[in-house]
Parts: C-alpha cells; sequence; structure tokens
C-alpha cells in the first residue's frame, strides 16, 4: 500500500512547481512541507481523500522557514489540533515569532505580491513546536525519521531520512527538477537562496544526502528522483559554476549596482549547461517557469558576493 503522498500545491497558481508530502502509518499521518497558507485546501484535501481525520495528524515537519516550504505551518497547525510542528531550531524561532520573516520576505517580494503567493500567516503556538536536533532520531510507527542539518541553500535547513522507504526529503538541499519542464524530460539544478546561500557548505550537503544511501530523494520542487549519486555530481558541479561566478566578480572589481544582472546572466549558463549536460535542450516555454529560480538564484549569487561568502 502507497504511504508517502505527493500534494500539488499549486505555488504561484502554476501545476507541479512545488509539493508537500502526507505520509500515512495506518489511520495516523504526517506532513513533510506545507507550502503556503493558499495550499491548505490541497493538504486538507489529501486528508479527505484517504479518510484520514484531522485529529490523527501527529506531525508536521518543515525544512525549513522559506515561505514555499513553511508559509502554511501554523494555518494547518490550527486545523489538525492534535499535531505537532518539528522543526530546525532557527526556523522555530521564524514559526513561533514571524515578523522578521514577514517583513524579510516582502522586501524580496514586495508587498502586493507577498498577499498573492503566501496569505496571512500567523504565530504558531510555542508549546506545539518542537526543535529536532542534528542527527536525532525520531521513531513513528513502524518508521524512524532522522533528521540531518543541511546548511548551504540555508543556515536553518534539514533534511528528512525514512527509514521504512529509504527515501530522503530533501527541501531545497538537493536542488530542483521541475516534472513539466521538456515534456517531463527532467533534470536537476542547484537553487540559491536570496539570503543565506554557502557554496562550500551546500557541496557538502548534497555529500551527506547522497551518502545516507537513500534510494529516492523528495524534493519539495518537485516529487522524488532516483539516482542520486550521478545527480549529486551535477548538481556539485553547477554549484561550482556559482562559485566561479562570485570569484569572478572580485577578480573584475564589479560595481554592486551592476551585479543583479551579471548573475542573472550567470545563472542562466548554468542552468542551460546543466541541462544540457543531462540531455535535455530547454525551450522558450521551458524558461518561462525557469526565469522566477533565475532571478532568485541570482539575488543569492548576489548575496553571497557582497558577503564574500565563497571560497
Amino acid at each position: 500500500m502507497k504511504t508517502i503522498h505527493t500534494i500539488d500545491c499549486h505555488y504561484a497558481s502554476l501545476d507541479f512547481v512545488a509539493c508537500a508530502y502526507l505520509i500515512v502509518e495506518g489511520d495516523r499521518a504526517s506532513f513533510i512541507e506545507t507550502n503556503t497558507t493558499h495550499a491548505l485546501p490541497y493538504l486538507l484535501g489529501k486528508l479527505e481523500e484517504l479518510k484520514i481525520p484531522k485529529e490523527n495528524v501527529d506531525y508536521i515537519i518543515v525544512t525549513h522557514v522559506h515561505l514555499d516550504h513553511a508559509g502554511g505551518a501554523s494555518a494547518l497547525l490550527d486545523v489538525c489540533p492534535n499535531a505537532v510542528i518539528l522543526a530546525h531550531p532557527k526556523t522555530a524561532k521564524h514559526l513561533i515569532n514571524p515578523v522578521r520573516l514577514i517583513q524579510s520576505s516582502k522586501t524580496v517580494y514586495g508587498e502586493e505580491n507577498f498577499k498573492k503567493l503566501y496569505g496571512e500567516i500567523s504565530p504558531a503556538p510555542e508549546n506545539k513546536v518542537r526543535i529536532m536536533a542534528d542527527r536525532e532520531v525520531l521513531e513513528w510507527g513502524k518508521r524512524k525519521f532522522t533528521f540531518y542539518y543541511t546548511k548551504g541553500h540555508a543556515n536553518h535547513h534539514f533534511c528528512i531520512h525514512d527509514s521504512l522507504s529509504n527515501s530522503i526529503f530533501t527541501g531545497d538541499s538537493f536542488g530542483i527538477s521541475y516534472p513539466s519542464l521538456e515534456n517531463g524530460k527532467r533534470f536537476i539544478f542547484p537553487t540559491t537562496t536570496p539570503t543565506d546561500f554557502n557554496y562550500e557548505e551546500a557541496v557538502l550537503s548534497v555529500d551527506l544526502i547522497v551518502n545516507t544511501g537513500a534510494d529516492l530523494a523528495y524534493l519539495t520542487h518537485f516529487d522524488s528522483v532516483n539516482e542520486l549519486s550521478a545527480k549529486g555530481e551535477f548538481l556539485k558541479r553547477s554549484l561550482s559554476l556559482c562559485d566561479l561566478a562570485i570569484r569572478e566578480t572580485f577578480a573584475e572589481n564589479r560595481k554592486e549596482e551592476d551585479l543583479t544582472g551579471y548573475f542573472e546572466t550567470k545563472v542562466k549558463e548554468m542552468i542551460e549547461i546543466t541541462a544540457e549536460k543531462q540531455g535535455v535542450l530547454l525551450t522558450k516555454n521551458d524558461w518561462a517557469l525557469l526565469n522566477l529560480d533565475v532571478n532568485l538564484n541570482a539575488q543569492g549569487l548576489k548575496f553571497a558576493a557582497l558577503k564574500g561568502n565563497t571560497r
């Protein structure tokens, strides 16, 4: 019987871009990722489809606090009265008091776009948020969840290994692979956050994920991928291109006002190169979807360059 269910959250009104997962143990359930408050009907719809009462949700697990992963956590908690949120300590802090998170997100996306993408975000009660330590193991039914801290994309990120399926839920630490690109011919590429990218830590996180020996990685963007060792190598090559682009800014003494356009060009080149190496030639329609990632990844590289956060 299938016990891991992928839920398309229709993020930004797009299909197959961001998902959450529902894991079922008998008549109990746990969510991994929540997407935004707008995703709540899809999350609850899956419970209803599987005839699992909201009272039977034990855990709401978020890999990190970015709002396309955790923005709906408190809203989901409100309707699952027996659930507890499991989070990294730095994530937990922002779930309990989301004021700074909301302000920084509005700076990135703008007030109007923030509301359109994320809706309202309320604080989670402190007594309903449990902090998980690095390498901590949680037994749940026949499963053991092991939590691995994975910096690089964000310093408040963890991944969750599931012993029963020998799979790992990777958030953004193992990149992005959209199934809707090139008629379903997928490729994988890294995501470099607007505020926290660290090249060396990102590479270490990819290696950690591969070295768990997991058969599958469940990405938040989007769904499961196999052959993790090969995909990890593609991710590391792409990350090295990002690192090179950052270091070139120092060598060329580029001005800060020129960095956004420069990094957008470099990110687009990185995505194009990594797609071609994986046998995918991107179309104009593909780039219509990828342009959001180009912009966000470029902001991450600019942040790292300005902070000197590279080798």
